[in-house]
């Protein structure tokens, strides 16, 4: 079907291109070299922790129409110059309406530079409804006050400057450098990153526990930027696995505007097609469903949602529709406990499994958790216990845990849970520590033997752990001469966190009320 004229891109993006050197394909180390230049122009005027929301668009849109150049001059090439054939829908992965390529843009004037762009922006998202709706999220690219003209055109000018068509740029060198630049801004916002990024070595050991398989589909409710769903696409790299496996099998879902779309562009980037990652709050109205109304089950889940999210919608959970606070409703200061149940009803009924990354206290912590806990573990729904080092996660220095669930354990493994004390398993770093692949790969090879190591793992009976009243404390049954000692203290620490969370809820709710009341201006 040929394009409307609306749609119709009858000029030829070749006679477009502006200011691009095409002079040879670029490296990897150029290509994190350009993209991190493109930040630098934006110090000093928008919070480091808000690169991404304006770098990551402009790279896409510059990509977008990139390709869409090499496609228009492959299909005027194999049609003996036919323009028209060369402007079909059916020769283009994505529709760029008329007037709207990136050197249409560019050549506007200064002071309608912003209004220009968000009108492309918005142009190529409704073009493309299916795939690229809100992709490129609400940057406001026509407030001078934060970005001021001359500084947006020398963020247009600089990805002007490359060419990021397939021919100088293929998908797997775009995606590694996409992830760099991830990493790159989750350093610079350093607390603020927890709420987009996990470090990709726990990543790597959160998929090879999954151990996702072809034909598998892959859910992630609280996906972030998408680095959870890109390691699945990774980890079938490695094994030979074609990554058109994963099309139309990996689902996510984000509450964040800008992240669920930098998720999107990542997948895309990293030549990942036919996905669905939902914006919304998955606590709140998760957006994938069954067809008789109930939540959608997965054979694999995997997620590190935000650690103790206060004020998540706990009045609603004991009446949720789809049943996800029939163990409890945790308290309102911390979410833990309902990520948890979310991601046990979204294993699929025999193959479903699950990790998940959440504080170490959601192990011990009492209360309403306490009687969670006890509920979950009666279920037999829990399989491992990973207990992580501590620092190891932009803005919680607490130590973590990974949890792996499992919709039906083998008849071996019933009424038993497996720990493993992995908090020696890091590098020590000045701000942060680090997981690297060598502690990935022993913590993975103890996850898999199963096997009792003294001070290490141990394979424990449900009596045993209903004896200490369900207290998963790791150290009650992996590393005995520190039972005695540890417990008290990080049940200390997490009842303080957990004190702190509640106040702090308690005042955000107590300072609506009064804006409400108009005694709080």
């Amino acid at each position: 079907m040929e394009w409307s004229p609306a749609v119709a891109q009858p000029q030829a993006p070749e006679q477009l291109r502006l200011l691009q050197d095409t002079t040879g394909a670029l490296t990897l180390s150029e290509l994190e070299s350009h993209l991190l230049g493109a930040a630098h122009l934006l110090r000093g005027l928008v919070d480091q922790a808000d690169f991404k929301s304006y770098i990551f668009p402009l790279l896409f849109y510059k990509r977008l129409c990139d390709v869409y150049g090499e496609e228009f001059d492959d299909a005027l090439a194999h049609s003996e110059g036919d323009r028209d054939f060369a402007a079909k829908a059916d020769q283009h992965r994505f529709l760029i309406p008329e007037g709207h390529l990136w050197a249409n843009v560019v050549a506007e004037s200064d002071d309608k530079l912003g209004r220009v762009l968000t009108d492309a922006l918005r142009a190529i998202e409704q073009a493309n409804p299916d795939t690229l709706e809100g992709i490129f999220g609400d940057t406001p690219w026509t407030n001078r006050d934060r970005v001021p003209p001359h500084v947006l055109r020398a963020l247009l000018d600089h990805f002007s400057s490359r060419f990021l068509g397939d021919a100088h740029a293929d998908a797997d060198l775009l995606g590694q450098a996409y992830e760099y630049l991830i990493k790159k801004f989750a350093d610079l916002s350093n607390k603020k990153a927890g709420e987009f990024y996990t470090p990709r070595a726990v990543v790597n050991l959160l998929v090879d526990i999954l151990a996702p398989q072809a034909g598998e589909t892959v859910y992630d409710p609280a996906c972030g930027t998408g680095g959870m769903l890109i390691e699945v696409a990774h980890h079938f790299d490695r094994r030979g696995v074609a990554r058109q496996r994963l099309w139309g099998n990996v689902f996510g879902q984000e509450k964040n505007l800008t992240t669920s779309g930098i998720a999107r562009m990542n997948l895309i980037l990293h030549g990942i097609e036919d996905f669905r990652v939902a914006r919304g709050d998955t606590l709140r109205a998760p957006q994938f469903s069954s067809p008789d109304g109930g939540l959608r089950t997965f054979d694999c889940v995997i997620a590190n949602p935000p650690f103790s999210l206060a004020a998540w919608g706990e009045k609603e959970w004991a009446k949720d529709p789809y049943g996800r606070g029939k163990t409890g409703v945790p308290p309102r200061g911390t979410a833990d406990w309902a990520w948890v149940q979310h991601m046990i009803a979204s294993m699929r009924c025999g193959t479903g499994r699950a990790v998940v990354v959440l504080p170490q206290g959601i192990l011990f912590r009492g209360g309403t958790e306490a009687r969670i806990r006890k509920k979950v573990i009666e279920s037999d729904a829990i399989e491992t216990i990973i207990g992580l080092g501590e620092n190891l996660f932009y803005g919680a220095g607490l130590a973590a845990c990974v949890l792996v669930l499992r919709s039906e354990k083998p008849k071996h493994r019933q009424g038993t849970i497996f720990f493993v004390d992995a908090s020696d398993q890091l590098r020590k770093g000045r701000n942060q520590n680090v997981l690297e692949a060598e502690h990935t790969s022993r913590i993975h090879g103890w996850y898999r033997a199963g096997a009792d190591i003294e001070g290490r793992s141990r394979l424990v009976d449900r009596s045993e752990i209903e004896g200490n009243d369900g207290n998963l404390n790791i150290a009650l049954y992996v590393g005995k001469d520190r039972a005695a000692e540890l417990p008290p203290l990080r049940e200390a620490i997490a009842a303080l966190e957990s004190a702190l969370t509640d106040a702090a809820a308690a005042e955000d709710e107590l300072r609506g009320q009064l804006k409400e009341w108009r005694l709080l201006g």
